[in-house]
């Protein structure tokens, strides 16, 4: 726009004025803007149903150089006030009072429109002597039209609509006092159209005596100074909300904090409630972006102005010595836009506390080199104000200003003074990527894999296809049988070979002189090459005749049986079997998995994984298990493509969304991460986890904003879900119902004398855990440790081994506990440590956790588990005890009876060993489990139940050698030779490396003469 443009004001009517005033005769309209009277309507009589109809137009310029520019346009509405005119006789002239006041907002004019109509509604003029009432609905139809548009659509949408809402300074200083003569001012400069710069200023500041609080919500009032209705300032559905401490972007939002906050909201304070909005055009807002990006820290200044008084000579005097003057109060407060610079943010909003203003600090902070107040107070509409001390006071020698600097210097600071205030745009400054985006990029990012080739299913499917075949034909020889020879058999269906012989002859001539012989033959080669084929993966030539021979001799073995197969099956009726199912199920091999992986038989482990996926290819927490176990022990690049499998199989997986990124975090592929992270978070905003381990991420990127942002909202979510839970507990409570805690009950066994367990093995007492309470004679009774977003994802990270960012988390929660690290810190340490052999730091958490809580049976398992690993057995064995003397198992207890079961086996305390063995098998039995029952067993000599121990280890897992010695072993006292014998080759196939036990079964052989083939 560079020329001006006429925007023209029409008030046509007037409805429902006898809510304002029952006897309202006469009425005129007065219009306003910025200042400015516009013009007024005629005289217009009321009608009797309340309405006024004024026809009324008039106009105003706008222009970029003009009193009424775009900005203005933004910030200020215009003002129309309702007059009612009375009185008028031949002895007095009219006498016009003001009645009402309405307000048009003309922003919709920048937004692309070009005529609105309005119906503004009225507020009464709280002066006026009308009796006015309270329920008053009247209203002015307006009609607002420029000739042509103030903005392009183009101009508009690069563009940025700014708006910054000025609520209070809290907490300000006692010098502060209530005095008509004092405005409030806190000014900010914005980059403006035409890399101008916008000064907004914000006047009138109403300060309050202690009392109480600001009510919430509580409506934004237009920047227009005092009017005659106080209620059309508000501005039509805009509120300040408010919200928790927590939740805001500036200073003081910490929980410590928060006392204060709330205290300083009911005390003294300068109130402004004010919203001040402003048009950015793409130009500024690029500036805007990078002076945010090289600065990071906004000054917003405060200061307190004096209101001249007196005639204008005076005036004029005291205007100019004021440039010899300093600033009163003078202030400034740091604003963190930052946070702009977040995808997707839009909105800033916190409290930021309020500094002196000097110069060389200013500049530090901001790079920038001057003050509003004080070097462009002429750009300023500061109306009456000077920037001075009291009207009153006089002016002072040289030094006086540096004391009137240095008494104010501190008063801000020992006051604690903060304002509060927020900053919105209508667009982000750096647009959030959408998920439709995200999910494209994550696709780009997991190379596409083809499908697994179809060998097995392939095979099944053309063997079926060849019984098919077989029985087909079958069936069509036995026709041509019957046509030939009849269904009658002689002599009682006992036929002589010579008849069967002639018959076959007979049989074999027919077939071949009428065709079909040949044709029977060509349908049983398609599914003969594709057997070849599917089942032998011979697709090339042979290289000598010698390799063809032996594959036609094999291929004719097979097909001959699986012939066979298929006529018993069509002679019998009857269908083959099936296969029997597998003995061991998922979950069980996953157990298995983490048996090796506690032994240190990683290859094991590794197999059992596999095992699980080729069970199920498409289970997602296979991949994602057998993914974990490679990031802890095999390479990460093997991992990455075990959760990327998982996300192929489901894209909206969150788990393993996370994990990928977390992955690629290790691998040094941040971008790839910060897609993986951004993407959970979009498909699942309600994930605490998941903002809590994109906060982490951000954090070791140094991006510490967005990572305030990510924790921020995962705490929020975590107040909202605890908030839940509360009112459902109360709910339950109310209905009379006793609600179920997660949490532990200490108060059953306070000094361990109660009442044993049943599964408690008889000879371990109480005695360890009064011990414990001894040892920590102090200690008090344990509380639940209140819920974090950093524990709640540690518990997640632990499953996957992530310890980098364990370790990150673990950091913040120390950080976040006012009352020091709790019990679940510290075995979250533990564990870490222990993961990374680190053993000494892992006993001095353990010991910590001990003192915090000595009736958790986590902390004895843990300590039990290092205490093994350091071949420390007797304090190994008696943490164990304790475990499992407690009520509340142990989340390891598996483990802990394994251990506790084979360090029993070493002491030769048989008995305990099989009871704590069985103790485990019940729990979830694997074939370690049911092997340490079958040792125990034969130790004592229980053959009979060591053999059938053992029997349930090997349908659990055949490739133990171990569970094969002890079978050779029995076999051999039993004087079963031949079963001692097989046995004896699996035991060294599977290559045993128990020494000892190997040394014991050939000891057995010698002794009683057999068990060995190759003695």
């Amino acid at each position: 726009m560079s020329q001006p443009i006429p925007v023209q004001i029409t008030v046509l009517n007037a409805q429902d004025l006898k809510t304002l005033k029952s006897n309202l005769l006469s009425t005129l309209v007065r219009v306003e803007y910025n200042g400015a009277v516009l013009g007024e309507s005629p005289k217009t009589h009321v009608l009797p149903d309340g309405t006024a109809e004024y026809d009324f137009s008039t106009s105003f310029e706008c222009s970029p150089d003009g009193p009424n520019s775009l900005d203005i346009l933004v910030q200020k509405p215009l003002l129309l006030t309702l007059l009612e005119v009375s009185g008028k006789d031949k002895k007095k002239p009219e006498k016009i009072t003001p009645l009402a006041q309405a307000v048009v907002d003309l922003l919709p004019l920048l937004q692309g429109v070009r005529s609105l109509k309005v119906l503004a509604p009225l507020y009464a003029v709280p002066a006026s002597p009308s009796r006015l009432y309270p329920e008053a609905t009247a209203g002015l139809e307006v009609t607002v039209s420029s000739k042509e548009l103030l903005l392009s659509a183009t101009q508009f949408s690069s563009g940025n609509l700014m708006s910054i809402t000025l609520e209070a300074a809290y907490s300000v200083p006692e010098a502060f006092t209530p005095d008509a003569q004092q405005n409030y001012m806190v000014c900010l400069q914005i980059p403006a159209a035409d890399e101008k710069e916008l000064l907004l200023l914000f006047k009138n500041g109403i300060l309050k005596a202690d009392g109480e609080k600001e009510p919430l919500p509580r409506p934004k009032n237009w920047p227009l100074g005092p009017i005659l209705a106080p209620d059309a300032l508000n501005i039509p559905e805009s509120f300040i909300v408010g919200g928790p401490y927590e939740d805001e972007d500036g200073e003081l939002n910490k929980s410590e904090d928060r006392e204060f906050r709330i205290q300083a909201e009911s005390t003294r304070r300068v109130v402004w409630d004010t919203e001040i909005r402003c048009f950015l055009d793409a130009a500024a807002v690029a500036v805007l972006q990078m002076r945010i990006a090289e600065r990071r820290h906004w000054p917003v200044e405060l200061c307190r102005m004096s209101i001249a008084s007196g005639g204008k000579g005076k005036a004029s005097k005291l205007d100019k010595r004021d440039e010899d003057k300093q600033i009163a109060f003078h202030g400034v407060a740091y604003v963190n836009m930052m946070h702009l610079l977040c995808p997707g943010v839009k909105q800033i909003r916190g409290a930021f506390r309020v500094f002196n203003y000097q110069d060389s600090e200013v500049f530090q902070k901001t790079k920038v080199q001057y003050s509003i107040f004080r070097d462009r107070r002429s750009q300023l509409s500061l109306g009456k104000e000077r920037l001075g001390t009291s009207p009153g006071s006089k002016a002072a020698p040289n030094k006086a200003p540096k004391e009137e600097k240095d008494c104010n210097a501190t008063q801000y600071s020992e006051a604690g003074t903060f304002l509060v205030m927020e900053i919105k745009l209508d667009k982000p400054l750096v647009p959030k990527r959408l998920r439709e985006e995200l999910v494209q990029r994550v696709k780009e990012l997991i190379p596409p894999r083809p499908a697994l080739p179809p060998q097995v299913e392939g095979a099944k499917k053309v063997v079926e296809d060849y019984h098919k075949r077989v029985t087909s034909v079958a069936v069509a020889i036995l026709r041509e049988y019957h046509e030939l020879f009849g269904k009658q058999l002689l002599d009682r269906g006992v036929m002589d070979h010579e008849t069967m012989e002639e018959q076959k002859r007979q049989l074999n001539y027919e077939l071949n002189t009428s065709g079909k012989y040949f044709a029977f033959k060509e349908q049983l080669k398609y599914s003969v090459v594709r057997i070849v084929r599917e089942k032998y993966l011979k697709t090339t030539a042979f290289e000598t005749k010698e390799e063809l021979q032996a594959f036609l001799s094999e291929l004719y073995v097979y097909l001959v049986d699986h012939m066979h197969m298929a006529l018993n099956k069509l002679l019998s009726g009857e269908d083959v079997s099936p296969a029997p199912p597998p003995h061991t199920t998922k979950k069980q091999l996953l157990l298995f998995a983490h048996e090796a992986e506690a032994n240190r038989d990683l290859k094991l482990a590794s197999l059992f994984h596999k095992q699980r996926i080729a069970r199920d290819q498409r289970s997602i927490q296979a991949w994602l298990d057998y993914g974990a176990f490679c990031l802890l022990y095999e390479d990460a690049t093997k991992a990455l493509e075990c959760f990327q499998q998982a996300v192929c199989l489901d894209p909206q997986c969150i788990q393993s969304l996370l994990l990928c990124g977390i992955v690629s975090v290790k691998l040094r592929n941040y971008e790839d991460a910060e897609i993986f992270f951004e993407d959970a978070c979009c498909l699942e905003p309600s994930s605490i986890i998941a903002w809590t381990i994109a906060g982490l991420f951000y954090e070791l990127q140094n991006n510490y904003i967005q990572a305030e942002r990510s924790f921020r909202e995962a705490k929020k979510l975590l107040r909202a879900q605890l908030e839940e839970e509360r009112r459902m507990l109360e709910a339950a409570e109310g209905d009379g119902k006793k609600p179920s805690s997660p949490s532990r009950d200490p108060e059953k066994f306070p000094d361990g004398s109660a009442d044993k367990p049943p599964e408690v093995v008889e000879g371990v007492t109480s005695k360890e855990e009064a011990t414990a309470v001894q040892e920590a004679p102090e200690a008090p009774e344990p509380q639940p440790p209140p819920c974090t977003i950093f524990m709640k994802t540690v518990e997640f990270l632990k499953k996957f081994n992530a310890i980098r960012f364990v370790h990150k988390a673990l950091a913040h929660e120390l950080l976040s506990l006012q009352g020091g690290p709790t019990c679940a810190y510290y075995l979250a340490m533990a564990w870490t440590y222990r993961l990374r052999e680190d053993f000494p730091r892992c006993e001095e958490c353990l010991r910590e956790a001990v003192r915090i809580d000595p009736l958790n049976p986590n902390v004895w398992a843990q300590k039990g588990h290092l205490c093994y690993l350091q071949r420390d057995f007797d304090q190994a064995k008696d943490c164990y005890e304790r475990v499992i003397s407690f009520v509340e198992d142990a989340e390891d207890l598996h483990f802990v009876y394994l251990r506790l079961g084979s360090i029993y086996l070493d002491e030769k305390e048989y008995g305990r060993a099989k009871h704590i063995f069985l103790l485990a098998c019940d729990n979830s039995a694997s074939c370690l489990t049911w092997l340490g029952v079958g040792i125990a067993c034969y130790r004592l000599e229980e053959m009979l139940e060591a053999e059938d121990a053992l029997s349930e280890a090997n349908a659990l897992n055949n490739t133990n050698a171990e569970v094969w010695g002890y079978l050779a072993l029995i076999c051999l006292q039993g004087g079963r030779q031949l079963e001692a014998e097989q046995c004896y080759k699996y035991t060294v196939k599977l290559g045993l490396r128990n020494d000892a036990l190997l040394q014991e079964i050939r000891d057995a052989q010698h002794r009683f003469g057999f068990g060995d083939p190759s003695l």
